[in-house]
């Protein structure tokens, strides 16, 4: 089936036409592993996991490639101020090679938790040093490059295409350009590519170029590393619409200098998640992790859940009111399919409606509701309904085929406390209700109360 996507390049919806029949080259941008991964830099990793899992239904196969970032990500995002790793290191009083590690590990075990799928390379800037040193030979030998007392930049001013991805061109970019806090760049917008090593940074990572003793720049790892594991130009670059202005600007500009082309047909951008309507930062205490959500109580897939309830390009809002309803619709989902039939033949009219959702530029809420509406639907026998279901978790990544056709066992024991907290709840003592209700879950159970009396989940770590 046809496939339409949007493309912030173009800014318009296309249809997909992969460069290799049959085949999806994505990049993807990953984490900058100077610290945990929040919630919102997840919406963008389970929104590229969707995209690759929509290719996958359709039949294509994928290679994904997420980097790591384990230096030159400098703390302004672009050409200034201290590298995120140094800094961690320093205020961490840890190397930045054990930091970098650590947070690696992390947001692997977190990816796992989400049921993301795993890329075929997770490639980290610091083993690929050599490679982006000969990126940035070859973009100065093609006249883009210059060299001043802190580095090697990108001359911005002699691509004519530079900021055609933010739809903004140079001259409109250095109008509203930050003023530039080095005053030997040539452009306010031109970027490092390399950075020297100033004596009284003592740096932990770096090394030695052509240039000088120093590091990579930010944007360079990308082109890099793109290039060797999907070679260029290749079908899809994803990330969120924070890379946009700078760091997608820069990474097309370095490879179009470099060899000729921009690196990839399609660009697609997830939009910002907020947290209880503004903006998510640490000095708010909102930058919640996995972990924040699974000391509350909340499974991880419960956060995959409350994400496809938005289109990846509209703002969504984070609260913990709306996790506990994703929580919920996901128990109640598999309450529903334990009493179903084992998987027979999938209903073609619910597969054919999920999959042009998802066709259509990745209509994940529209394809939820699809989902729904077939659950209630007494027409549709069990055996097809849980096929349906199987099929259609293949993009969804809930794992819902692990609970269809397996009632709940409950133990005489929890069903005394169930009967003890209906008595407590007769006699409106709520406080004795509670405590039950406590009790029963770490028993590895949960609750809920609906019209029909109480209903039992298994409670998920």
């Amino acid at each position: 089936m046809e496939i339409n996507l949007w493309n912030s390049l173009t800014r318009k919806k296309e249809k997909f036409e992969p460069i290799h029949e049959g085949k999806v080259g994505m990049y993807s941008c990953g984490p900058t592993v100077y610290q945990r991964a929040s919630i919102g830099n997840f919406r963008s990793y389970i929104f590229s996991d969707l995209l690759r899992r929509c290719f996958e239904f359709n039949g294509y196969e994928v290679a994904q490639v997420v980097n790591i970032t384990d230096v030159g990500h400098l703390t302004d995002d672009a050409s200034e101020g201290e590298d995120k790793l140094e800094k961690s290191a320093r205020e961490m009083e840890k190397s930045a090679w054990d930091i970098a590690a650590e947070y690696t590990e992390l947001f692997k075990k977190d990816m796992e938790r989400l049921n993301i799928e795993t890329p075929i390379k997770m490639p980290k800037a610091t083993d690929h040093i050599d490679e982006q040193i000969q990126f940035i030979e070859a973009i100065e030998k093609a006249g883009f490059a210059y060299t001043i007392s802190d580095g090697v930049y990108f001359d911005t001013s002699k691509l004519s295409t530079y900021g055609d991805l933010a739809g903004q061109k140079l001259e409109d970019k250095e109008e509203g350009a930050r003023v530039s806090r080095n005053a030997e760049k040539k452009n306010p917008t031109d970027f490092a590519l390399w950075k020297f090593s100033r004596p009284e940074e003592h740096r932990q990572m770096e090394w030695q170029a052509p240039w000088g003793m120093g590091f990579p720049g930010w944007h360079i790892e990308c082109s890099a590393m793109s290039e060797k594991y999907l070679d260029v130009p290749f079908d899809i670059h994803t990330g969120g619409i924070d890379h946009i202005p700078v760091h997608h600007t820069n990474e097309i500009a370095q490879t179009e200098a470099a060899r000729g082309v921009n690196p990839a047909h399609y660009w697609m951008h997830n939009a910002f998640l907020l947290i209880d309507g503004g903006k998510m930062s640490k000095s708010l205490h909102n930058t919640y992790s996995v972990d924040d959500l699974v000391e509350k109580g909340f499974e991880p897939l419960a956060l995959r859940y409350f994400f496809l309830g938005a289109h990846y390009r509209v703002q969504q809002n984070f609260t913990w009111e709306a996790l506990e309803a994703s929580q919920h619709a996901i128990e109640n989902l598999r309450t529903m399919v334990r009493d179903w039939d084992k998987p027979g033949k999938p209903d073609v009219a619910t597969m054919d409606a999920f999959i042009t959702a998802v066709n259509d530029d990745l209509d994940m809420p529209k394809a939820l509701a699809i989902v729904w509406e077939m659950t209630h639907n007494d027409t549709i026998p069990s055996e097809k309904k849980s096929a349906t279901l199987v099929k259609c978790d293949e993009v969804l990544g809930l794992s819902l085929g692990d609970y269809i056709a397996k009632p709940i066992e409950v133990p005489e024991s929890i069903k005394d406390l169930l009967r003890q907290r209906d008595r407590a709840r007769e006699k409106k003592d709520f406080e004795t209700s509670d405590k039950l209700r406590d009790e029963i879950f770490a028993q590895g159970f949960t609750v809920e109360d609906t019209a029909g009396g109480q209903v039992v989940h298994e409670a998920k770590p």
